[in-house]
């Protein structure tokens, strides 16, 4: 007689070597998956950035009036962006938020180990959209203030937003 014992299924030896395997892979690859999730984070949210400040701008030159970008802390502009920001309607006193302006748009807080930094307190942007005296560089370095995955935005004198070019960002 013809003994026909089929196994469809893995032996405890068989097991426990495919878990080390698969263990010392996952081992290996988990540094170059977080530098790739820090490069997509830092894009994502300056993309989200970008967008506010030309966003902004539509508004000021639609409305015809002053809209202000920047982070708020007891409705006054701050200096903490990496708690978000928020783009509002600026008519009455300078970078504050009075009882006739509206803010339009309220980014939250971006990720609590990410340094954001702005080199002027606010981006102001005037009824014929240019941000005169508020131009600047906003850098974004994920976790520490040398990444080299750091990027930044530059706003010109003219309101318009784009990436910077240069490489070594560094947020100190």
């Amino acid at each position: 007689m013809i003994n026909s014992r089929q196994s469809f299924g893995f032996n405890l030896v068989e097991l426990m070597i495919t878990l080390t395997i698969f263990s010392l892979l996952s081992v290996i690859a988990l540094p170059s998956f977080k530098s790739l999730q820090q490069q997509l984070r830092v894009e994502s949210n300056l993309q989200t950035i970008q967008q506010a400040m030309q966003f902004a701008r539509n508004i000021a030159i639609t409305y015809g009036t002053r809209v202000t970008v920047c982070p708020l802390l007891n409705n006054k502009c701050g200096d903490d962006w990496n708690n978000g920001f928020s783009v509002f309607i600026d008519s009455g006193k300078t970078n504050q938020v009075n009882t006739n302006d509206v803010i339009m748009l309220e980014v939250s807080q971006f990720h609590e180990e990410d340094i954001i930094q702005y080199n002027r307190l606010a981006v102001r942007y005037q009824p014929d959209g240019l941000a005169s005296g508020t131009n600047g560089t906003l850098t974004y370095c994920p976790e520490t203030i040398d990444s080299p995955y750091s990027k930044a935005i530059i706003v010109n004198q003219a309101g318009r937003v784009r990436y910077s070019t240069k490489n070594n960002i560094s947020c100190k």
